[in-house]
């Protein structure tokens, strides 16, 4: 351990300063055999049919997110069992064979993790849990020391989390990555961003380090309906809409301002509030006559969920469980909601059903004490329907909120890479792709590397179980056709 700390208060300037550099971007998927101990998804053996298809289809990259308890005896961190890292020498084999470059990610490192259930020790905070690690990261590169830098590189740790500070996250990349050196100087290594691999690190760029970050955002579009991220119910549209959730009436008169939707045709529309504070009514009004007012009322109880008292304003909250509806008549195109008595409303999504049955959802994003821009509806069948007024495209979206540190950090020379990204099955199809293809574009101009979360499953080319997408038989899977197209492009 004394070695560990003297080799971080050195640095990392000791590193090899030819690392190796990939000369082509890397295009592939992720390989969940590994993922999580004791998952069905995760039998602990790699299948030579994936590398076999990846291969095929034209990429040339794998991700390998590990979970370190598949190689230890009986819950001992301390205690390696080498006879349970042979599917990883099969594994790294058929990418040789293939010509695939594998990389080897610790989804689960001793003493951190994203996934349940957490680590007893803090890798980036205890000295226990850090020797441990260095231990498990050597072992993987003195394993490897021969395995050449072009077909083997290594990912430190997955989605370190916005609470690590920087300076912890550099010593403890500092002690690992001087350990994994000691075998092989010019491995490539590779440490996610900070605040799950969204936040640039530049610290890490100059002692040979590169960054990997993720293609999830907006999470609505990425995990929508998804039980583990919280199961968001209202519809993923792309680009998003510019709308924002909660609006305020007249108890709340500086930010009382109402939604209005221009160019509506005559429909029927669905409003389903969200969270609701105090005794309200919303109004609906067109052509300046009001055509709808819907009073509401929390409480427990038949069309309510989650009802608390707040004691501070003497008011109750409460989930509206209901669907308010209003049919819009012809040639009263312009739309507005408001409250017009009461606190506040969140809206989950307000949907349009025109007589011939096309429907259109409007999303919302939540922006406390936002004001919304009128909000165009552009027409039925598109996959983004509505459009705020001053609203950026869907890669200026990206490039101004997500991609921007990212793409300079590539332009500037840095190994930057998606190390995960895609969009789980319930997500309409078109949305996935028009949303794909303007991070693709991003990434392709950058030269940035992708993998897909995940080549089989609910995020892949393959096996998806998607219901609104027409599959081809291949090689015994059912294959989304359009999705690699898509892929293939970029």
């Amino acid at each position: 351990m004394q070695l560990i700390l003297l080799l971080c208060a050195l640095g990392l300037n000791a590193m090899a300063a030819d690392v190796y550099r990939p000369p082509q971007r890397w295009r592939g998927f992720n390989l969940m055999e590994m993922f999580i101990k004791g998952s069905g998804m995760s039998p602990g053996h790699y299948s030579e049919q994936d590398f076999r298809i990846i291969s095929e289809l034209g990429f040339n990259f794998v991700r390998l997110p590990l979970d370190y308890r598949f190689w230890i005896n009986d819950g001992n961190w301390e205690s390696i069992n080498e006879e349970a890292l042979k599917p990883l020498d099969q594994a790294i084999a058929f990418g040789k064979k293939y010509n695939i470059h594998v990389m080897l990610n610790f989804h689960r490192a001793p003493g951190y993790t994203v996934a349940k259930p957490p680590e007893q020790l803090d890798l980036f905070n205890d000295p226990e849990a850090l020797r441990v690690c260095v231990m498990h990261w050597g072992m993987i590169a003195r394993r490897y020391q021969d395995i050449p830098v072009e077909n083997l590189s290594f990912n430190l740790f997955n989605e370190p989390s916005e609470k690590i500070e920087v300076d912890d996250y550099v010593r403890v990349v500092a002690a690992v990555s001087q350990e994994i050196r000691r075998y092989q100087p010019a491995r490539l290594i590779v440490a996610d961003g900070l605040a799950w691999g969204s936040k640039v690190v530049p610290e890490l760029f100059k002692h040979n380090i590169g960054q990997a970050t993720r293609g999830y955002a907006p999470s609505s579009i990425s995990h929508y309906r998804a039980s583990w991220a919280g199961n968001p119910t209202a519809m993923p549209a792309w680009p998003p809409s510019g709308a924002v959730s909660p609006i305020y009436g007249p108890a709340k008169k500086e930010h009382s301002h109402p939604l209005v939707i221009e160019r509506v045709p005559p429909c029927k529309m669905i409003i389903e509030p969200g969270r609701v504070s105090g005794n309200l009514t919303i109004e609906v009004t067109a052509a300046g006559k009001v055509i709808a007012t819907f009073p509401l009322e929390p409480q427990q109880g038949e069309g309510w969920s989650n009802a608390e008292y707040k004691e501070e304003w003497k008011i109750y909250q409460a989930d509206c469980d209901q669907r308010l509806e209003v049919l819009i008549p012809e040639g009263l195109s312009t739309v507005t909601l408001s409250i017009s008595k009461g606190d506040w409303a969140a809206l989950n999504q307000i949907t349009l059903k025109a007589p011939d049955g096309q429907s259109a959802v409007l999303s919302f994003q939540s922006s406390w004490y936002g004001v919304n821009p009128a909000i165009t509806f552009k027409g039925f069948g598109g996959h983004s329907p509505f459009q705020a007024q001053g609203m950026e495209d869907g890669i200026t979206y990206l490039r101004n909120h997500i991609m921007g540190p990212w793409e300079q950090a590539s332009k500037e020379g840095q190994l930057v890479m998606v190390g995960e990204f895609g969009a789980f099955q319930y997500t309409p199809h078109r949305v996935v792709l028009a949303w794909m293809e303007d991070y693709l574009k991003i990434w392709q101009e950058a030269r940035m590397g992708w993998a897909l979360w995940n080549l089989r499953g609910g995020f892949g080319v393959l096996d998806s179980n998607r219901e609104d997408v027409v599959y081809e038989d291949f090689h015994g899977h059912k294959l989304d056709r359009q999705m690699l197209n898509l892929l293939q492009r970029y």
